[in-house]
């Protein structure tokens, strides 16, 4: 009977216990323990034999009633179990208890925390994640169903708190449980034990992580005069006067206050007198770059020279920045009219001023045609991504340049002539191309190109500085013609001549201008009615040529009816000579049996009498003539006469 009124008892209490923890709703202190497990290679090392009713095992994967000390755990219990590679902070080194829950409900934790304030309120709070699948044991585990008893050492319970059922997740999941509790007057030491309420077997298993204890007092809000953050910056260099406060809520009878102070994260140290609500903070221009932090600790009177005892606000930071480190360089000494490259490092906006007011922004930043008075000392102001500044600079040195000039930009010569170009600038010249120079090292060569060429002359002086001027020569052929070839037509006809020049710059006529429709026309047409010779002159800068064609003119088609081919060398052979004025005729000269004896389409028609290369019979032969001008044939007879 005791038994069953003592379990309802105990019950009851963590009910009316659960209902009422959480944690700490004021500000904390900083931690007075913090059992973190250590870190390193697996295994970790076992728990001290006080600390712990489990046996430890040095592999992965404990079973009931035992526990194991890891950084990672992977495939357990046919991968019923999460696999995770690294502890509650993300630390891959660091070490967490992994527990496998004995069959009965039994404490697996105790630790005795020492050195405590009295009549002090404390949070107590531990990372706790249940380690099975949501799958594992078909879908019914056991679930870690934890109390966390705070104790007298002897015995005597001062605060519990109770997890309920830890149902498990899809993945692995850290989750904070704690509380807060209040010591007696004059207690220093308790005990801390951890009890697993629920059943082992399949399920009931879990990881333990990072249990802290820190003093808990009212809540401190503290705050920077003037912004809204609990930060604020500077640029190193720069003064700086900044006032914090903080305001305390109820909870302390008679509370005392220190402001602290932690450069760079090292250890906080208290400022001497400095014991009010509000601090003054003085930066001056040469203090070093770092992050300055300041919070305000408090305490119950009597209480502030013990840590155990603190509360601290959370901390107001001064990051006093960096300038940044610069470079300033350019590209010179440069030549006048060429490119400076001004290039300058460090932060992430540059800007530029030099002689004669320049202004520009960027790098590198590019100055073009460069001139002597642009010579001189240029400063930047490089600014960082924080927004702090530094100034640098860098002199451009500019050396004069050589004017090069010549004395005609153009010229034109004749196919076979040559000139005499004309440079000033130098010495020393060189010109480009050296093809058809007498010199291409001498500021008056003889040029003699064989065709049009760009001439450019470089003259450079002393400090390596160049220029360069051309001349171009453009090379005039000589003029060429040709009238054509002789012509020939009937009495009344018109023809076209074929005439042809070439040569640049050309200008041609005709002459003399009679019976022509166009004197200035490379083919004109012509009609004499007698014959004539016809002249075409060509006339260039360099030369005049002339060409004759001949346009003879027949009466009309004169055809002879009888020849005597006998080689006495009088009418020896039958001559058509008016067929030259039908340039597309053709000849066709039957026997009396209408065969083929002869044909020709070319003049002079010059038939001697032979029928396949034999002396013909003697006797008429008849002619076709097809005139090639889509008029009718022409037909008729000869003789030939032995």
């Amino acid at each position: 009977m005791r038994l069953k009124f003592f379990t309802i008892l105990f019950f009851t209490s963590l009910v009316i216990n659960f209902c009422s923890a959480q944690l700490c709703q004021g500000s904390l202190g900083d931690p007075i323990v913090n059992t973190t497990f250590g870190n390193g290679a697996n295994p970790g090392p076992p728990l001290t034999a006080a600390t712990t009713t489990y046996q430890y095992v040095a592999n992965d994967c404990p079973g009931d009633g035992f526990y194991t000390v890891r950084n990672n755990t992977a495939s357990c219990f046919g991968n019923t179990w999460h696999s995770f590679t690294t502890d509650h902070t993300g630390d891959p080194n660091g070490y967490f208890m992994l527990v496998n829950a004995s069959v009965q409900p039994s404490a697996f934790y105790l630790d005795t925390v020492r050195g405590l304030c009295g009549n002090t309120t404390y949070e107590f709070a531990a990372w706790i994640m249940n380690v099975i699948l949501p799958s594992g044991c078909n879908g019914n585990s056991n679930q870690p169903n934890l109390t966390f008893s705070i104790e007298r050492t002897d015995g005597t319970v001062l605060q519990t708190y109770n997890t309920v059922n830890i149902a498990p997740l899809s993945s692995p999941t850290w989750k904070q449980y704690g509380f807060f509790f209040t010591t007696p007057v004059g207690v220093t030491d308790i005990v801390l034990r951890i009890f697993n309420n629920a059943q082992g077997g399949c399920g009931n298993d879990l990881a333990l992580d990072d249990i802290t204890f820190r003093p808990c007092g009212p809540l401190l809000d503290p705050s920077i005069t003037g912004t809204q953050s609990d930060t604020t910056s500077l640029c190193e260099g720069t003064a700086g006067n900044y006032i914090f406060t903080c305001s305390v809520s109820g909870g302390f009878n008679n509370p005392v206050y220190q402001w602290q102070e932690r450069i760079n994260n090292t250890a906080w140290i208290d400022l001497p007198g400095e014991t009010n609500l509000s601090l003054s903070k003085i930066f001056a221009a040469n203090t070093p770059a770092g992050i300055y932090e300041y919070r305000l600790a408090v305490a119950e009177i009597g209480n502030l020279g013990s840590p155990q005892c603190r509360i601290n606000s959370r901390p107001l930071r001064v990051v006093i920045n960096s300038k940044p480190v610069t470079t300033a360089t350019n590209n010179g000494p440069v030549c006048e009219r060429t490119i400076i490259n001004l290039t300058a490092t460090g932060g992430s906006l540059y800007q530029w001023s030099g002689p004669n007011g320049f202004t520009g922004s960027g790098s590198p930043l590019q100055l073009t045609n460069i001139q002597l008075n642009q010579a001189g000392k240029y400063y930047v102001t490089v600014t960082n991504a924080v927004g702090c500044s530094n100034i640098d600079s860098t002199v451009i040195a500019v050396n004069p340049a050589p004017l090069a000039s010549t004395a005609f930009a153009n010229a034109s010569i004749c196919v076979g002539d040559s000139i005499q170009l004309i440079a000033a600038g130098g010495p020393p010249y060189n010109w480009i191309p050296p093809a058809g120079l007498s010199n291409a090292t001498i500021f008056n060569p003889k040029a003699s190109p064989s065709q049009t060429t760009t001439y450019r002359v470089m003259v450079t002086n002393a400090a390596g500085c160049a220029d360069t001027a051309t001349t171009t020569i453009t090379l005039t052929s000589l003029a060429a013609v040709n009238a054509g070839p002789d012509k020939a037509i009937l009495r009344g006809q018109k023809i076209q001549l074929a005439g042809t020049v070439s040569g640049q710059g050309i200008s041609y006529s005709w002459s003399p201008p009679l019976y022509i429709d166009d004197i200035y026309s490379m083919q004109p047409f012509v009609n004499p009615p007698s014959d004539i010779s016809y002249i075409l002159t060509a006339v260039s800068g360099c030369n005049t040529v002339a060409d004759t064609m001949f346009v003879k003119v027949y009466n009309d088609l004169y055809i002879p009816n009888a020849f005597t081919p006998d080689g006495n060398g009088i009418n020896d052979t039958w001559n058509i000579s008016a067929l030259e004025a039908y340039p597309g005729f053709e000849l066709f000269i039957f026997n009396r049996y209408g065969q083929l004896v002869f044909k020709t389409n070319s003049t002079p028609v010059t038939w001697a009498g032979t029928c396949n290369g034999k002396p013909c019979m003697n006797g008429v032969y008849t002619y076709v003539i097809k005139t090639g001008n889509d008029q009718e044939p022409i037909k008729g007879t000869v003789m030939i006469l032995r």
